[in-house]
Order: C-alpha cells, then sequence, then structure tokens
C-alpha cells in the first residue's frame, strides 16, 4: 500500500484558494470579456482591407481584445496539461509552447488544487486492489496454466526478518558512480517500479534532517549518504528497525564490521510484496514464487548482466554450497563467473556505455565479424570456435544491443554521395564542424554557411544545416559509391543528446583539441576504438601514445603506438604541404596521394610547451589531413573538450553539452579479450549430444523449428506486438532444457531491466499460449527449484538433429555400414532450412552472444554436410555429394571447409560449367561480404588446382571492403 502524507490546515486553505483563482481565470475571463468587449472577433478585424487601410483606435482595440482571447487560451491550455499530467501521473507535465511563466504559474495552482483531493485518489487503487484475492509475500503472478508449487517454499514466505511492525524500509543514496548521479526519480523506479512514484519518497522524507545535518526541501537535490524512508511496497532496500536513527543506519551500512550485529542485506523479492498492475494482471491462478536463490545457485545458460542500475546496488551473497555440483545432475559446460558486489561497484554495466556507444558498437560487431569468419577458415572438424566467457562475452552482448549498423551506414554513404555530387558539380566541400545523427535523418552543421545543398540534400537555417532525411538515407545505392572515397574521416562520436547522437570533425579543429576532466583516458579509449573500426573512413593511421597497446590487436592496418609525442612529431611535420585542399582532392578521388590519406593523433600525456607549440603550427591555417586530440589543458588549443565527473562531453567553442562516449578500464578489457578470443585458431572440441527424451519417429505437440526461419507450431497466432518476444522467450527456454529462473530470464530477454510485474505477465501470457500437453500438463511449469521448465512434449528441430547426428556417430564406432550412418545423416540435413533463427529481429536474441548455440549449431551442422558429402565421394555420387554440401552451407555459409567440399564434389560431375557456377558465386560472395575478407588462401589454392582457366584477375579484386 501506498503511504501518503497527511494534509494540514493550511495545504486545505490553499488549494481552496487556488480553486477560486483557476475558476476565475478559466471562467471568469472570458464571461468578462464577451460582457464588455463582445466575441473574439468583432467586426473591424473582419474588413477584407484592414491590412491596407489606415488604423483607426477601434480596430487597435480589437487587436488589444484578441491579443487578450489568445493569452487565455494559452493560459486554458496550460490548464490542461497540468491537470492531465497530475490526474494521469506522467511525470514532467508537456511544456506548452511560449508559455513559460504563465505554466509555471498555472503548475502551482493545479498542483494546490489536486492536493485537496489526494484522498480520493488513493482510496481508488487501494479499492481496485481489494478485489483480487491477497498477495502474500514474495508471490508472482504467472498463468492459471501453471501448477501450483507453493508447498515446497510455503515455509520461506512465512518467516520475514524482523515484525513488520518494528522494522522500516529505507534507501541509502548511494555516491555517483561515472556518469550518474542518483535521483528521486530514479530510487522511485528501481524500488517502486515506477518513476512517477518519486512524490511519495520525497513526502516521506520532507524536512527530516539526514546524517549530514541537511533537509530534503527540493526533490531534485538530494545528496549521497542520505538515509531515505521508503513506502511498504518498495524493493532493492534495507530493513531496519524503526527506532534507528539515519546517522546508524548509515554508519552501520557504510562499516558492517563496526558492529557485533548482522548488517541490514539488501531486500530481495522474498521479503517484499509487489501488487501487481490491472492491466498486467494474468488469469486468475496466484502462485507462491520459490525463493530466489543467490547469483551463484543460479546455474544459468548465460550469464547476462543485470539490468542498468546503480552500481553500488546491494547484490545478495552467494552461498558456498552454491558451488557444489549435485550428483544426480550431469556436468555442465563452465560458465562466466557471476560478478560480485565488489566487482559491479567498480563501475557501471557493460550495457551502460557499449550499448549506449552505438556508432562504436556498430564498428566492433563489423571487425568482430571480419575475425570470427577468418576463425572458420581454420576451423577444424570436430571443433567449434572458441566463444567468449565472462566480461567478453557480456561486450558482446552489449554491442550486439547497442549497434546502430543502420545509422552507420547512412552516415557512411550519405557523406560519400554528398562527395560525389559535388564533385560532379565541381563544388568544394563545405567544412563540417559537426554531425547530428537521428531517426530522423543526418544533419551537418557547416561552415561558412550556403543554402545550395544538392539534392537528396537540403538547406536548413540559412544554410547552416544540410539535412539529409532518413528516408533519402536509406534509398541511397551503397553499389554506386563503391569506389567514392571517404570525404570525412576524422568525424567522431562527442557524445548522446536526447535525440541522436553528435560527432565532430578533428580535422575541422585545424589545430590542437585539448582534452580534460575525470574520465580522459576512457574517452581517448572510445575516441580510438571507433576511428580503429568505423566504417565511414579509408586507409588512415592513427598513433596512440601513452595508452591503447592493445588496440593493434582490433585493427592493425590502422592503429599504432608511440611512447611519446616527440618520436612522431618529425612525421606529421614532414606531411604539411602548404596550398594543397584537402577536401576537394578526396571528393576527386585522389586517395593514393598520401596528403589526403589522414593520420590522427591520440594521446594521453600532456605534451611540453615546444611539442604543443609544434603541433599547433600544423593545420593553423589551412586545413590539414590529420587531428590531435591531447590529454590535460594544453596550451594554443583550438577546442578545450571537457569530461565531466558525471560522464558529460563539453566544447564550449562548439556549444555541446552531451553524455559522453566512454570506455573505462573494465569495459575496455572487455572488448580486448573479446577480440583475443576471435583470433584463438585452435577451437573447442564438439562434446557428444545427450540422448534424447523423445525418440526421432515420434511427433511432438509443440515443435519449435531453429534451423532457419524461427517457427513455432502447432499454436494459435498471437497478436503482432507480442509475438516476437513470446517466440523469444520459448526459443531460450527450449534450448535450455535445464530450466531457467524467472528473475535470470528476465535479465536475459530485457538485458536492460524490467519490472517484474511485466516480466510476469509475460511468462502466464506464454504458458497461457502453449497449452497443455496430451496428459493434460501444462507445457511451460515452474519446478521443484523454482526453474521454468518446457514440458518433453515440446521439441525443437535442433534437439532431433542432434539425436540423429549421434545415432550416425554411434552407428560408425559400432562398425555399421557407411551407407547406413548416410541416412541419418540425410535425414537431419533435411531439417536445415537456412542460418540459425534467420529472419529475427536485430534488436533481439542478444543473449546469443555469450551462449554455446550459435557456435555448437554451426559446427555440427557444418561437420555432418562435411561427413555426409564424403561418403557419397567415396560412393562415386558427386550428386548427392553436391547436394550434402549445399545443405550444410545453408546454415554455415561462411565455412570455408563447405565450399572447398562443393567445390570438389562440383569438380567430380566432370562438368567444368556447373564447377565454373560455383567458383563464380564463392567470388562474388567473397568479394561482396560485409563483413569482407576476400576468400581462405586454401580455398584460392583449390580454385586454382581445380579449375586453372578461371580468371585470375579477379582475384586482385578480393580486398577488403569498408566495415560495415
Amino acid at each position: 500500500m501506498r503511504i501518503t502524507p497527511k494534509r494540514t490546515v493550511r495545504d486545505v486553505f490553499a488549494g481552496l484558494g487556488a480553486l477560486v483563482v483557476l475558476a476565475a481565470l478559466v471562467g471568469g475571463v472570458p464571461y468578462a470579456l464577451i460582457r464588455l468587449a463582445g466575441p473574439p472577433l468583432p467586426a473591424e478585424l473582419l474588413h477584407a482591407d484592414l491590412f491596407v487601410r489606415q488604423l483607426g483606435p477601434e480596430t487597435i482595440v480589437a487587436i488589444l481584445i484578441l491579443l487578450v482571447w489568445l493569452a487565455w487560451l494559452q493560459l486554458l491550455l496550460c490548464v490542461i496539461v497540468e491537470i492531465y499530467a497530475g490526474i494521469r501521473r506522467v511525470g514532467l507535465p508537456a511544456r506548452v509552447p511560449l508559455s513559460g511563466g504563465t505554466q509555471a504559474l498555472v503548475n502551482r495552482l493545479v498542483s494546490a488544487v489536486l492536493l485537496l483531493f489526494t484522498a480520493t485518489a488513493v482510496v481508488a487503487p487501494v479499492a481496485h486492489a481489494s478485489a483480487p484475492p491477497s498477495i502474500a509475500p514474495q508471490t508472482v503472478a504467472l498463468s492459471a496454466q501453471l501448477p501450483a508449487l507453493s508447498a515446497p517454499v510455503a515455509a520461506d514466505v512465512e518467516h520475514a526478518p524482523l515484525p513488520a511492525r518494528e522494522t522500516k524500509k529505507v534507501y541509502i543514496v548511494q555516491p555517483p558512480h561515472g556518469r550518474h548521479h542518483e535521483s528521486l526519480w530514479e530510487i522511485a523506479d528501481k524500488c517502486l517500479g515506477d518513476g512517477r512514484r518519486y512524490d511519495e519518497i520525497f513526502r516521506l522524507n520532507q524536512h527530516k534532517v539526514q546524517p549530514d545535518g541537511s533537509r530534503l526541501r527540493m526533490a531534485d537535490l538530494i545528496r549521497p549518504g542520505w538515509v531515505l524512508d521508503m513506502p511498504d511496497d518498495a524493493r532493492n532496500v534495507e530493513v531496519v528497525s524503526t527506532g534507528d536513527d539515519r546517522s546508524t543506519i548509515l554508519e552501520e551500512h557504510q562499516n558492517p564490521s563496526a558492529t557485533n550485529e548482522t548488517p541490514p542485506k539488501a531486500e530481495t523479492p522474498k521479503t517484499a510484496e509487489t501488487p501487481p498492475k490491472a492491466e498486467q494482471a494474468p488469469p486468475p491462478v496466484v502462485l507462491p514464487e520459490p525463493a530466489m536463490p543467490s547469483p551463484a545457485q543460479v546455474q544459468t545458460p548465460v550469464q547476462t548482466p543485470p539490468p542498468v542500475q546503480n552500481s553500488a546496488q546491494p547484490t545478495a551473497e552467494p552461498s558456498a554450497a552454491a558451488n557444489q555440483e549435485k550428483p544426480d545432475e550431469p556436468r555442465r559446460e563452465e560458465r562466466p563467473p557471476v560478478a560480485e558486489p565488489e566487482e559491479a561497484a567498480a563501475g557501471l554495466d557493460l550495457v551502460d556505455y557499449l550499448g549506449a556507444a552505438t556508432l562504436l558498437s556498430a564498428g566492433l560487431l563489423a571487425a568482430l565479424g571480419r575475425r570470427r569468419r577468418e576463425q572458420l577458415w581454420r576451423r577444424a572438424f570436430g571443433r567449434r570456435l572458441a566463444r567468449p566467457r565472462g566480461d567478453a562475452a557480456s561486450a558482446e552482448v552489449a554491442i550486439r544491443l547497442g549497434a546502430d549498423t543502420p545509422g552507420s551506414r547512412m552516415l557512411d554513404l550519405g557523406l560519400r554521395l554528398l562527395g560525389k555530387l559535388l564533385a560532379e558539380a565541381d563544388r568544394r566541400p563545405p567544412a563540417i564542424y559537426a554531425v547530428h545523427l537521428s531517426a530522423r535523418g543526418l544533419d551537418l552543421w557547416i561552415q561558412p554557411a550556403d543554402e545550395e545543398a544538392p539534392e537528396p540534400w537540403e538547406a536548413c537555417d540559412g544554410g547552416q544545416v544540410w539535412r539529409l532525411p532518413a528516408h533519402e538515407g536509406r534509398r541511397i545505392d551503397e553499389n554506386s559509391l563503391a569506389d567514392m572515397p571517404a570525404p570525412y574521416p576524422g568525424l567522431v562520436s562527442l557524445g548522446s543528446g536526447d535525440d541522436g547522437r553528435v560527432l565532430i570533425d578533428l580535422e575541422a579543429a585545424r589545430g590542437l583539441i585539448g582534452m580534460t576532466g575525470a574520465h580522459t583516458v576512457a574517452g581517448l579509449a572510445a575516441l580510438a576504438v571507433e576511428l580503429a573500426t568505423n566504417r565511414w573512413s579509408d586507409d588512415m593511421r592513427i598513433t596512440l601514445v601513452g595508452f591503447g597497446d592493445e588496440l593493434t590487436e582490433l585493427a592493425p592496418d590502422r592503429v599504432r603506438t608511440a611512447g611519446s609525442i616527440a618520436e612522431v612529431l618529425p612525421e606529421f611535420e614532414g606531411r604539411l604541404q602548404p596550398g594543397r585542399d584537402v577536401l576537394t582532392g578526396r571528393i576527386h578521388g585522389r586517395v593514393a596521394d598520401p596528403a589526403w590519406t589522414p593520420h590522427y593523433l591520440l594521446s594521453a600525456l600532456q605534451p611540453d610547451e615546444d611539442e604543443a607549440r609544434r603541433l599547433a603550427v600544423l593545420g593553423k591555417d589551412m586545413r590539414t589531413a590529420a587531428g590531435f586530440v591531447l590529454a590535460g589543458d594544453v596550451p594554443n588549443a583550438t577546442w578545450h573538450w571537457e569530461i565531466t565527473e558525471d560522464g558529460r562531453a563539453r566544447i564550449d567553442a562548439l556549444g555541446f553539452d552531451v553524455e559522453a562516449h566512454l570506455l573505462p578500464r573494465r569495459h575496455y578489457d572487455a572488448v580486448i579479450g573479446l577480440f583475443r578470443t576471435a583470433q584463438e585458431s585452435d577451437g573447442e572440441p564438439l562434446a557428444m549430444p545427450e540422448p534424447s527424451e523423445q525418440a526421432p519417429g515420434e511427433p511432438p505437440s509443440i515443435e519449435v523449428r531453429l534451423l532457419g526461419p524461427v517457427e513455432i507450431s502447432p499454436v494459435d497466432p498471437l497478436e503482432e506486438g507480442r509475438a516476437v518476444l513470446a517466440t523469444e522467450l520459448v526459443v531460450y527456454l527450449a534450448t535450455h532444457r535445464e530450466g531457467v529462473h524467472p528473475v535470470v530470464l528476465g535479465g536475459v530477454l530485457w538485458p536492460r531491466g524490467v519490472q517484474p510485474g511485466v516480466r510476469d505477465a509475460t511468462i502466464a501470457r506464454v504458458a497461457e499460449w502453449l497449452g497443455h500437453d496430451s496428459a493434460g500438463r501444462p507445457h511451460l511449469f515452474l519446478d521443484d527449484s523454482g526453474r521454468l521448465r518446457l514440458g518433453p512434449e515440446v521439441r525443437t528441430d535442433w534437439q532431433l538433429f542432434n539425436e540423429l547426428a549421434r545415432r550416425a556417430k554411434e552407428l560408425v564406432d559400432a562398425g555399421r555400414p557407411e551407407s547406413a550412418q548416410a541416412e541419418l545423416l540425410e535425414k537431419a540435413l533435411g531439417l536445415v532450412r537456412g542460418p540459425l533463427l534467420n529472419g529475427r529481429p536485430g534488436n533481439r536474441y542478444a543473449w546469443l552472444a555469450a551462449d554455446p548455440l550459435e557456435y555448437d549449431v554451426t559446427a555440427w551442422v557444418a561437420d555432418a554436410a562435411h561427413e555426409l558429402c564424403s561418403i557419397r565421394l567415396a560412393e562415386g555420387d558427386a550428386q548427392a555429394a553436391v547436394a550434402a554440401a549445399r545443405a550444410g552451407l545453408l546454415l554455415a555459409a561462411d565455412d570455408e571447409g563447405l565450399w572447398r567440399d562443393l567445390l570438389r564434389a562440383a569438380h567430380a560431375t566432370g562438368d567444368q560449367a556447373r564447377l565454373r557456377v560455383v567458383v563464380d558465386g564463392l567470388y562474388r560472395r567473397a568479394a561482396s561480404h560485409p563483413y569482407g575478407g576476400g576468400m581462405a588462401p586454401e580455398t584460392e589454392a583449390l580454385i586454382e588446382e581445380l579449375l586453372p582457366s578461371w580468371n585470375r584477375g579477379k582475384r586482385t579484386d578480393l580486398r577488403t571492403p569498408r566495415l560495415a
């Protein structure tokens, strides 16, 4: 139940007075105007010659009356907006244009009036909540479809740490971590499930003395270390005795070892009472949720980071017994360790930085794809690619979530198209000092202003901004710009605003950029990674001084390191060629000229006075293909780039203040670890699949098809807005048969966080959707340990594939004829319809990055196709061998071992035309692959052996295309 403060007599009189004033303004003003001045548009303003004749006193008075009517209309609109926001509790009300002072006044009047009706507002939800059965602590609404499993946990539910009448719930405001300072809205969202309930916390603590002697007077001014009383239904809080004062609570929280008593524990859902919202309540049965195990007890298939919250939030401590394996359970594959509370306090979640840096993530994802493709060139049959674990796996989850590949594409192609259009018109490209990229389009802020933007670009704000609408950017033909150089390779992300990302051009500074603040190295690391992997640059050199030795592993062709600025100064000075126009040279395709190839210096070491002076001379009077970002308060700097304590990026000379893109040390190490894993060539051995619960010929009640477009049948269709999430939930559970705790499942499907009510309503909906099996048991149920599982009559095509492949291997070990093995392998490959989970939404299934599923499926399918192809070739059936290799390539299209099998099989048919078709198709795929890389040297050698007449000139075209 929510706690509502009592109204004072002063509040009542203030509310009545405000009600009278509002009534007078809303009703009295128009009444007086109509009685005294007439309608809003008097006859004097309706004459056709109003604007050409001389105005008399009557006309001027009529205009003034019209202005008064317009002012009243603006006030009425403010009243409507404020009342709507107050009644619906939508948080900050919408802003009415040109009505700052008026809306502020109306806000105070409406707030005072609504305070009169607080009792009415509170009675409604309480009365509504009393309709369903009472909800005991630690209950979760799942569905009528789930069996009642309350007995095993009934004892846990009944025990509370302290009697309710002797305890209260408090929250200790955490110090800032990185870019975040806590706010009442954030605390309400984390602890109450709704940020709009911040006013309840404010009223509970208003004017109460805090440990530092100050008091809470304004809702937006709270300080670290304050102890806030919380409503009874709060979660993620501490339960303390009502007699403890705030200073004692804070002291025990900071120094738990200083007292003999057990320090307060972070409250888990086991002691919280969370009433479900009306619109989220699933059908009728309400089930007690089993006691949530500690992180070490929950053996999950993917260690997905928890929802992004304050890093200092208390975390349940793992028990020692959690690490012991049960003797009756099969040994599971080693999982990444769960972060301890100390690790969580070291920094925010990986998603917070890598997921927010969307362009950086897009570049990393493309570079990682290329590395994985090269790994597949060296994969040995019987082994799978080495997969990342721990923070490296979490980093891949984050970049999959955050990668804005369409935005990166529009930025790249939009700039290349602009260069092409200007080159054809023989115009010089404008100097771009900043770029704004959003869902609406691409904005270039240019200097000087130019109103003649080439179509489809549009000139806005007097020519100061050139805009490419998003729909025009999506229509750009990439093939038509394949040979167009990148005109602005020095663009780097400054940070994110409310509605998009801001980039600046390092070359446009024409001098030094000094970076200062608390997170300088993290800012430089983010710049270096984005420059090394972005797709809107061609050939470039990046020299890092004082940091980034490991970044040469990401892009060895772009990145190098140096020990000092003095070491690289002569090279930059030698490149200076006065009188050469860099922008014009680039758009006319003179990329081979080293004068147009950019070279950027990023230094974590502050230059001395002489080094700063020599660098400042470079490009001072003209634009060069160079940029310099140096740590510290650099003398003679053109721009001063400040990164504040709370993670804001500011460049006062340009007027920017945005949320900075940073790459702190932990996140930096995770990215490096991810790429190092992608360089491992040995791989990991494939384990033999466990026997299936169902025989291959026995049809399942529900089949989940993964080996191609994802399909679940036979089930009734769900509405479009819910089908994608429900399908992903079923896919995850179907591929993790050991079961998943609901809390862990929430972190997997909603890696950025989700309210428990939303999570539980989704699970309940899916349980109802799947229905019951032939014995009347629900297909989705909670087992005795509190894990969600799918019943035995739900089967995936991947399970059937594994069972067929396992039986084929057993036949080989038993010395049976290869024909029997080939029959089983053909049945297994007949299940493959395309890439794994083909067509899945780009913003879903990020958990695959930290899960063995992708690695296992690709390796098993490729190995089965290879084995079947070899058997058919040994039997002399080249046509069947070709079919086997093509079946494997439907899913494992990047496995070049299969392509070589297809080449040998096509050659065995004796049809040279058919072999040439395969070679040409392989060449086109290698040349146009989104991740680049050409083809493996072994594949080229085999083509040359089998088809010497193949056009050798094509091999020179297999260069690496731009990163996508």
